[in-house]
């Protein structure tokens, strides 16, 4: 124990001789310092600590990182249906989910970019973009206006550093970098001279310095400041922009009013009597499928709805749309979303009273244009009556007895019809779809699980209801003199009307934003320096590069620049009158 609290003590009188040594600082990590000799650290304070959080918001890292967060933000929009883009598709979902539907929409999965936790993603990246871009534009208004830097007095240490030698005098070395001057000049560099005296015991120097690129931190700049303005024209442009839907049956007219839409989403700035007064009416839809023996029979192409288009000021003109080719009306454009059949349909009750006429939308549920709809009749019954119904364009049986549809064109149509005896569910208030019919209250009065068949109708033929309700009609709506099925039943389109003014802005932004990558990749900044020293009728010069950041280039440019300037000095001495002897 002796010797190890000897040497205890000999690691302790060495600390303390340490401490005092004259020659090491007190704060030596050799030195002893005592227990209570801790380091102060200043306290932030909230004045300390918000300033702390500014800087780290506006920093460009945290500028990247949460524009990144934002493109994963907006992954939900791409997987699940919106409210705004897709209604129908959000009510489907929630038939298909119902128990995790609710949880999604909690989550505003449905609304994602208006949902708040997307919104603050949003403002942040924005401050974030604000607090980069604008100490930068000073910094960069600062560099634009200065000089480029002064000659160093070494350029052989830098890395890209050729040398040269001529004969001339001072008066020659001088024009020489006269020369280079012109030169670098024409090469677009801004340059300055920074040519020195002779004293002590050195000799005269010519010198230019040369710099350019700044165009490459310029369109950084643009880059970023186009970006922000993408930012700002979609959170604005987005406030004055609305999308509809509207199923349009041909024959039957849209008019641009908002009780009109069959669903419509609209910023918080659009008024009621923000939309042009134009109408639209459907004439005619034309689509062709493959024939049958050929490659890809049935298939559907060349879908082309014809409308007459009624202009707010009055005047009528004739218009179509098509997969990706809009049609530009009032300000708005017009998309073609989808398409499918509309059945006629007409039912009268026990007493011959007719208490529904109108074609139906059959939502198309394959490519052979299988398609299914849903007939609500609320009033005129003695109870109310729901029909579940099944269209096929071209029927065949199948060997389990069922009917599919064997290609999408018109041929053989058929329609089968289950009807439902009850409660609609129509009458609560709550929101329904015109396109399900929920059976939960109603009594199944035909079809598969009763002992009544389905109803089965061609074009213009009548079938009596179950039960002596009535009866049902599936019109035949091809022209007089027809000799087939092939124009009975009626088409309709789903359009999508939507306006938003920002848009050409946000192209703008965006090709200004392209424009300014472009100009940040591939500009380098260099600086180039060219000195000239005469000394016993002999001119030594030297040339040199230096490049902010990485610039492969910058070895050639400096060689181009002496070979370029050795050009133009020759040329000087072949123009240089010969003096007599």
């Amino acid at each position: 124990m002796s010797s190890s609290r000897s040497d205890g003590t000999r690691i302790e009188q060495d600390g303390a001789s340490a401490a005092s040594d004259p020659l090491r600082p007190a704060d030596h990590v050799d030195s002893v310092r005592s227990r209570d000799d801790e380091i102060n650290q200043p306290r932030l304070g909230l004045v300390g600590w918000l300033r702390w959080g500014w800087r780290q918001l506006t920093s460009m890292r945290v500028a990247l990182v949460l524009l990144l967060i934002l493109a994963i933000a907006a992954i939900p929009g791409s997987i699940f249906p919106q409210r705004m883009a897709d209604p129908n598709g959000v009510i489907q979902y929630r038939t298909d989910n119902p128990d995790l539907f609710p949880i999604l929409d909690d989550l505003s999965m449905f609304d994602v970019y208006s949902s708040p936790w997307f919104s603050a993603i949003y403002l942040l990246l924005f401050v974030s973009l604000i607090g980069c871009i604008i100490p930068r534009i000073k910094h960069h208004l600062k560099a634009l206006r200065a000089q480029p830097p002064r000659t160093p007095v070494r350029l052989a240490r830098l890395e890209d550093h050729r040398e040269t030698t001529r004969e001339g005098s001072d008066a020659d070395a001088e024009a020489a970098v006269d020369a280079a001057q012109k030169q670098l000049k024409a090469l677009g560099y801004r340059v300055a001279r920074y040519d020195t005296a002779a004293g002590r015991g050195r000799g005269a120097t010519w010198s230019v310095s040369a710099e350019r690129g700044y165009w490459r931190e310029t369109g950084n700049l643009l880059f970023h400041i186009s970006l922000v303005g993408v930012l700002v024209t979609v959170g604005i442009g987005g406030s004055f922009a609305y999308t509809g839907q509207k199923v349009v049956i041909e024959g039957k007219s849209f008019v641009n009013t908002l009780l009109d839409y069959n669903s419509i989403n609209r910023g918080r700035f659009v008024a009621d009597d923000a939309l042009q007064p134009y109408a639209l009416t459907l004439d005619s839809f034309d689509i062709t499928y493959e024939d049958f023996g050929t490659p890809g029979a049935g298939q559907a192409g060349n879908f082309k709805a014809n409308l007459t288009v009624r202009e707010p000021d009055g005047s009528t003109r004739k218009g179509d749309v098509e997969v990706n080719h809009p049609l530009d009306v009032g300000g708005d454009k017009v998309y073609l979303l989808g398409n499918g059949y509309a059945p006629t349909i007409t039912v009268r009750n026990a007493e011959g009273v007719q208490v529904l006429s109108q074609p139906v939308e059959f939502l198309p549920q394959d490519s052979n244009m299988s398609s299914l709809g849903v007939v609500k009749i609320p009033d005129g019954m003695p109870k109310q009556l729901g029909l579940i119904g099944f269209f096929y364009p071209t029927a065949v049986k199948l060997d389990t007895g069922a009917f599919a549809s064997a290609h999408g064109a018109v041929a053989i149509p058929l329609l089968t019809l289950d009807v439902y005896q009850g409660d609609l569910g129509i009458d609560g208030g709550r929101p329904v779809s015109v396109y399900q019919l929920d059976t939960e209250d109603m009594t199944k009065l035909n079809g598969r699980g009763t002992d009544v068949e389905s109803i089965q109708l061609q074009p213009g033929e009548t079938a009596d209801l179950p039960n002596g309700l009535g009866t049902v009609t599936f019109e035949n709506e091809a022209p007089a003199g027809a000799t087939d099925f092939t124009q009975s039943v009626k088409r309709y389109v789903s359009l999508q009307i939507h306006h938003d003014a920002s848009a050409v802005w946000v192209l703008v932004f965006a090709l200004l934003a392209l424009g300014g990558l472009g100009l940040a990749l591939f500009v380098p900044r260099r600086r180039m320096w060219v000195k000239a020293t005469a000394s016993d009728d002999t001119i030594h010069l030297e040339y040199a590069g230096l490049a902010r950041g990485e610039d492969p280039t910058l070895a050639a440019a400096v060689d181009d620049l002496v070979r370029g300037h050795e050009r133009l000095l020759d040329a000087a001495a072949t123009r240089r009158p010969v003096k007599e002897a």
